[in-house]
């Protein structure tokens, strides 16, 4: 049977369910931040499977440390537990500074952990002796999973209205904007009030889009007024994504002196390095008692492969020191991007970054020119990601070494260039 890149792809359309349209490339290696796809072709991976490999391609702690586990215990069922699983929820407590009592709950992927937390939210409004506490509030431009709890939460229109009705009690109201979710934290005309704000430290697929300075102080506030839930979803901006081991530890994230602790936070993507899992981190005995025996679980969340990836990922982090290479090399690119006349703003956050092109002078590719860029950069080979039609999003692992950002910082007008070049067909 053929191997080769259009076999592949052909199929692919055969037997895989079209949810996720064509594939870019059949990519078959890794190694650091570069893979090969099955024609030998190489690429520079500055998405890092949307913000998933941490470590890159193929890391030697990462492949350790899988290897090991899956030839020794592999998957035992919530029924049991294994050491992996008790040392890295001991760990990502130790990392949040969480207090006594705190507990995790371990899934497989972003969308469970905030499914999680629905669940979370649902249980702190039953608790409430008014019977009244029912509402969940979320923000507009939020995205938080395409599960239908996690994408009641979400906000966009076309994510949402092939799948309605959807679990209803959600509201969305303008992020940023304090005195609106003060507002909408009140009681509403029937006396129910608010069981938890979720929200993203930074909107990831809005487009890489922070808060005002203070504004996740003032929800926290707000919540703790309103005697509601202050939920954070940190599965892209949490393991060391923006500087910080999670969004909320980051000052220039969170715009206040100290750090903005919720009473939790979900976490996936980077957790893994790669391999499936997901968290949601409950701060403090109150908040980790909501969900009792029985109120929810899963059949691989937690497993010892898993988790053991999540301790290698953590253990890399602190022993190459990649904490502090993320904000640097996020400085240092987003300082280079912002000198190019091509970039109209950069919105950087660590190994985060969101770029606005500028207006081209002349008419703009069918579909905007971020789309048109990635395109023009998979065949210069650059992995990179547009969240809108003039918005690219990078999200490199967290090794990325400086000078291929420089590298890629040095591309950029001539990819700007090729996406704005007529294709021969299209030449009058």
């Amino acid at each position: 049977m053929s191997t080769d890149q259009s076999a592949l792809l052909e199929r692919y359309h055969a037997a895989l369910t079209g949810v996720f349209g064509c594939p870019a490339r059949v990519l078959v290696r890794g190694e650091g931040v570069h893979v090969w796809d099955a024609d030998g072709r190489r690429y520079t991976d500055l998405l890092a499977g949307i913000a998933v490999n941490a470590l890159g391609h193929g890391h030697p702690a990462l492949v350790r440390a899988v290897s090991e586990q899956i030839a020794t215990l592999g998957h035992v069922s919530n029924l049991f537990t294994s050491e992996p699983q008790i040392r890295l929820a001991e760990r990502l407590l130790e990392l949040a500074g969480a207090p006594a009592g705190s507990t995790v709950f371990f899934a497989n992927s972003g969308t469970e952990a905030n499914e999680a937390a629905f669940k979370l939210a649902r249980r702190h409004g039953a608790d409430d002796p008014s019977g009244r506490r029912t509402r969940v509030i979320a923000l507009e431009r939020a995205f938080h999973g395409r599960t239908m709890g996690a994408l009641a939460l979400t906000h966009k229109e076309a994510y949402r209205a092939p799948f309605e009705p959807l679990p209803g009690g959600v509201e969305h109201v303008p992020g940023g904007d304090a005195a609106a979710l003060r507002a909408a934290l009140a009681p509403d005309d029937d006396g129910d009030t608010v069981a938890a704000v979720i929200l993203e430290p930074v909107q990831g697929e809005a487009g890489v889009h922070g808060w005002p300075a203070g504004y996740l102080a003032e929800v926290r506030a707000a919540t703790r007024e309103a005697g509601a839930l202050m939920i954070l979803d940190e599965v892209q901006s949490g393991v060391g994504r923006t500087g910080t081991w999670f969004g909320f530890q980051n000052t220039a994230v969170t715009g206040a002196a100290e750090p903005v602790v919720p009473d939790a936070f979900t976490l996936a993507k980077g957790l893994g390095g790669g391999v499936p899992i997901g968290a949601l981190v409950c701060v403090g005995p109150a908040v980790s008692g909501l969900l009792t025996a029985g109120q929810h679980g899963t059949t691989f969340g937690g497993n010892p492969l898993a988790t053991a990836a999540g301790l290698a990922v953590l253990q890399t982090v602190e022993d190459e020191g990649l904490l502090g290479h993320v904000r640097a090399a996020g400085e240092a690119v987003a300082a280079l991007l912002e000198d190019l006349p091509e970039v109209a703003a950069v919105r950087g956050h660590g190994l985060w970054i969101g770029v606005d092109l500028a207006d081209p002078t002349g008419p703009a590719p069918a579909g905007g020119l971020a789309p048109a860029v990635v395109a023009a950069g998979l065949e210069a080979g650059w992995i990179l990601n547009a969240t809108g039609p003039s918005t690219l999003r990078l999200a490199p692992p967290l090794t990325v070494p400086v000078a291929e950002l420089e590298r890629f910082a040095a591309a950029l007008p001539g990819l700007v260039a090729a996406a704005l070049t007529p294709a021969e067909g299209d030449r009058p």
